[in-house]
């Protein structure tokens, strides 16, 4: 059976060391037989553009892809530096047949990723990567001459992304004081540039990236410095992207932190207040906070919960139509404007409903009542048996029916690890801990390796 390569979020791995140059151009070219044999390049020369953050790393990854691909025949266009949305948007703008993006995203810079898109910006099926990796190192006849691609560089791809972003709103934000932490990753240009755009004061911070800096103590994984700069400047409102920009989380004017599920709360009743939320519903997932959909069945939204992964929100929204979808970890999709999540285009949307109702985040954020959250994970047992074991699910049931209907609990199995997680939200932090650790307890006797 072939090597999986593929996680949830493309090819991910320490740069140089899972991640090779050697395995970069491989894939590349694995990608680019896959399309061909699937006859996405028929009648026309095809065609890629490739973006990435800024990671050292990314200057020889994408030397590698550009490598595979033109070697394949397939012409390539530079992006630079760009989120991944933005890489997204261009692969549909500029009629691409494919977008790769190299980025691992919030990950330590030490890390690396590809992520391939397909025709439209969308992500790749499940099938299609599975054939990608199918077709690694095979046996193939290489094209020469002029059938080889042409790489060029796409200068224009910031000034694209930006319009796009400003585009996606029509009430100018004039009066807002804005601090974004760029995270030192790929939106420390377009992300001021779209905000200011718009009419915003924007501060930024963590905007002057060296390649080695990216995520380090900072972004959404690190929001101690936005909150310290918000209070500072006296700002309104601060947001903190990803190294990739395709998540972002916020804070209010007095330094709390606004998490996914606030912003997606905010996000579904604007777009139903604008006639825009299909089927008034919005898509999240099995993580989302109790008080989040409460929050929506009070307003009337109807809430779809997936499995975690930004790629099970957007296969839901994709399937039904759904408008707008998103993780508690700030990836908020908004199929009107992005095929994938967008930080900047989240705090773009957040702050045109503050410009138009004249609330505050804060007041915005408070139709959320967020339930304390508990989460333990035990490492070192059989996760296979976490669902059938009756021990571990007659402990589940024993503590959901005393928390009553004001609390829940969720058990879910590590993708990658032996590790089983237990979340567990109730009126209480003290109730919560309480709960997860007794279930800890029973996870680590009964599947105990």
């Amino acid at each position: 059976m072939p090597k999986r390569y593929f996680g949830t979020d493309g090819v991910r791995g320490l740069a140089n060391g899972d991640l090779t140059a050697e395995l970069a151009l491989d894939l590349s070219v694995a990608a680019a037989h896959v399309l061909a044999d699937r006859g996405e390049f028929e009648g026309h020369r095809p065609f890629a553009v490739v973006g990435r953050d800024t990671r050292i790393s990314g200057e020889f990854l994408e030397a590698a892809v550009v490598a595979g691909l033109a070697s394949a025949g397939v012409d390539v266009m530079l992006l630079g530096v760009l989120p991944t949305p933005g890489v997204a948007f261009l692969t549909e703008k500029l009629g691409a047949d494919l977008g790769v993006m190299l980025s691992a995203s919030h990950n330590p810079m030490p890390d690396n990723g590809i992520k391939f898109l397909a025709r439209g910006g969308h992500k790749l099926d499940d099938a299609v990567e599975v054939a990608i990796e199918q077709r690694m190192r095979e046996e193939w006849r290489r094209p020469q001459g002029g059938a080889v691609g042409r790489v060029t560089t796409y200068d224009a791809a910031i000034d694209d992304y930006v319009g796009h972003l400003i585009d996606s709103i029509s009430h100018p934000l004039v009066g807002i004081k804005v601090v974004l932490d760029c995270a030192e990753g790929a939106a420390h240009e377009a992300g001021p540039r779209a905000l200011v755009g718009a009419g915003a004061d924007v501060s930024a911070i963590h905007a002057m990236p060296d390649g080695l800096n990216i995520n380090e103590q900072c972004g959404s994984t690190h929001l101690e410095d936005l909150q310290a700069a918000v209070i500072k400047d006296g700002a309104d409102v601060g947001f903190a992207l990803d190294g990739d920009a395709d998540r972002c989380l916020a804070v209010d004017h007095e330094g709390n932190v606004i998490d996914g599920d606030q912003l997606l709360a905010v996000l579904a009743l604007s777009l139903r207040d604008q006639d825009r939320l299909v089927k008034d519903t919005v898509v999240a997932t099995v993580m989302s906070n109790l008080g989040f959909v409460k929050a929506m069945q009070g307003a009337g939204i109807g809430v779809r919960q997936t499995k975690v992964g930004d790629r099970y929100v957007l296969e839901a929204m994709k399937v039904s139509g759904y408008s707008l979808g998103g993780e508690q970890s700030g990836h908020v999709i908004m199929s009107d404007h992005a095929t994938t999540g967008d930080g900047i285009l989240t705090a773009l949307a957040i702050l045109e409903r503050m410009a138009t109702t004249g609330q505050s985040l804060q007041e915005l954020a408070s139709v959320v009542a967020r339930l304390p959250q508990v989460l333990v994970n035990v490492p070192d047992v059989d996760k296979s048996r976490a669902d059938d074991d009756p021990v571990v699910a007659a402990a589940v049931a024993e503590e959901e029916a005393g928390l009553a209907g004001n609390g829940r609990v969720l058990l879910r199995p590590s993708g990658t690890e032996p590790i089983v997680r237990v979340m567990v939200e109730a009126p209480t932090d003290e109730l919560a801990r309480d709960v997860a650790d007794r279930l800890a307890g029973v996870v680590r006797r009964q599947l105990a390796l």
